[in-house]
């Protein structure tokens, strides 16, 4: 099989296509495509919380080491910007993590870091991809690494620890344990799980264990995935902010004092305004395209330049090497700041709006409405339209052939297609229609200035793209 990486990585079900054999598989085209960067070059090798982590990771540590190529094996599950980082700080030419972020618990992943501590750039990674084999006969049993000990070629290294160390230095963490402020934080089962219990010994945690099953809950932070979270809030009423990220600890998201869940739109909002509005940090904005408007109102105010790019990290991480970026964001919950690795990090982005509400002494509401004032009010909602596939690409061309003029009372007044179609009824109402790779489903995305409204352009969304399917 032939084995592509979409916007994050190379996803697929483990036993049936995440199987040993295809990652020894990429393993080989990574240790080929690192030879050809660097004569004595060094990856960094880690795993999340996702069941066989290990054995998948030992896997490619075989396989690298077999070509000759230097390994950091992360000792015990980590979270990606721990593997970003580590590659960063020691110099090494590639991180590779096994891991499905956000995905249900049947999938597990391969993720590429470039040297930088950011995802590998999408040119490098066709490069690495053109390099996989169509096999891998080497040995890639990996219950003992004595040969590779005894060669230099391993070593094993503890990234959570460099990583803690890293956020002590970086923020005031003592501060933010004496403000009086109470916190509390959702692991969602995932690897970024022991880092707050280091730092904040006393705050409320949930979901801070090791279960590759997620509770039956794929460990995205969502309002729907998070329930348990909130009832905790709203039933404990001391907790000022709860931060919830995913399952490779890379994706924000908050909830206030009520339980109430924050997006990652208003994150990105809070984020800009926090970095530039008060620690006086100037740059652009780099955002995909299917986030707030909001954004784009937030940085016309600051006269902040703001570049809107393709989804994926990658096209934002690729900004962030050329220029100053105060904040690049996605809708998806996938931000990095300035000051920090090119590389999303849900727990960073936590603690910046933990000091954001200690050094200005505001709630996040407070916060929030802050930003309102400058902006106004607005909603977002998103969810999936599953279909038979013969639908799904009905609708996606009459959507290139310009069909859809109106969805119910919606009129279009433009349309936008920089990664699928972006229909605008006003400058703060929209639909966003955009295909799935790898599903026989269609991601739909609205925003307007209420929740009701949001729901209301996607219930209009889906009754026209329905109803031209059923006419077929």
């Amino acid at each position: 099989m032939d084995i592509k990486f979409g916007t994050d990585g190379w996803r697929a079900i483990i036993a049936r296509e995440f199987t040993t054999a295809n990652v020894a598989r990429i393993a080989a085209g990574t240790a080929l495509w690192a030879l050809n960067k660097k004569k004595s070059p060094a990856i960094v090798v880690g795993h999340d919380c996702r069941f066989a982590g290990e054995l998948f990771a030992g896997t490619v540590a075989r396989v690298l080491t077999n070509h000759g190529v230097k390994v950091y094996m992360a000792n015990g599950f980590v979270s990606a910007p721990m593997v970003s980082m580590a590659t960063k700080n020691l110099g090494c030419t590639l991180g590779v993590f096994i891991t499905a972020s956000h995905n249900p618990p049947l999938y597990n992943g391969y993720k590429l870091k470039g040297h930088y501590g950011g995802p590998l750039l999408e040119r490098e990674i066709g490069e690495v991809e053109a390099m996989i084999p169509r096999s891998y006969e080497g040995d890639i049993s990996h219950e003992i690494f004595d040969r590779e000990i005894t060669n230099g070629l391993f070593e094993y290294v503890d990234l959570e620890s460099m990583y803690c160390k890293y956020l002590e230095n970086k923020f005031d963490i003592e501060s933010i344990r004496k403000s009086g402020l109470r916190f509390a934080f959702d692991a969602m089962y995932g690897s970024g799980q022991n880092v707050m219990r280091n730092l904040f010994p006393d705050i409320k945690l949930l979901h801070c264990e090791r279960q590759p099953l997620f509770g039956g809950i794929p460990p995205e932070p969502l309002a729907k995935n998070l329930k348990e979270f909130s009832d905790l809030i709203r039933q404990d009423g001391k907790i000022d902010c709860g931060l919830a990220v995913d399952g490779d600890a890379d994706r924000t998201a908050l909830l206030d004092d009520k339980g109430n869940y924050i997006d990652s739109h208003h994150v990105i909002l809070l984020l800009i305004q926090y970095l530039h509005n008060y620690k006086k940090i100037t740059g652009k904005v780099a955002t995909g395209f299917s986030s707030t408007v909001k954004i784009g109102a937030l940085c016309k105010h600051y006269n902040i330049p703001l570049d809107v790019v393709q989804i994926g990290f990658k096209h934002i991480c690729g900004i962030m090497l050329e220029e100053q970026v105060i904040v690049g964001g996605e809708e998806s919950g996938g931000i990095a700041v300035a000051g920090h690795i090119p590389e999303r990090d849900g727990i960073f982005n936590g603690l910046l709006i933990w000091e954001a509400m200690v050094k200005t002494g505001k709630s996040l509401r407070e916060l929030i409405d802050e930003i309102y004032a400058i902006t106004g009010h607005f909603a977002f909602e998103r969810s999936d339209l599953i279909l038979t596939e013969k639908d799904k690409q009905r609708i996606l061309k009459n959507c290139r052939d310009e069909v859809y003029s109106a969805f119910g009372p919606y009129k279009v007044i433009r349309t936008e297609t920089l990664d699928g179609f972006k229909y605008y009824f006003s400058d703060n109402q929209w639909l966003m229609i955009r295909a799935s790779g790898t599903e026989p489903l269609l991601r739909t995305y609205a925003e307007g200035e209420d929740r009701e409204t949001a729901l209301h352009i996607l219930k209009n969304g889906y009754d026209t793209l329905l109803n031209d399917s059923e006419n077929h």
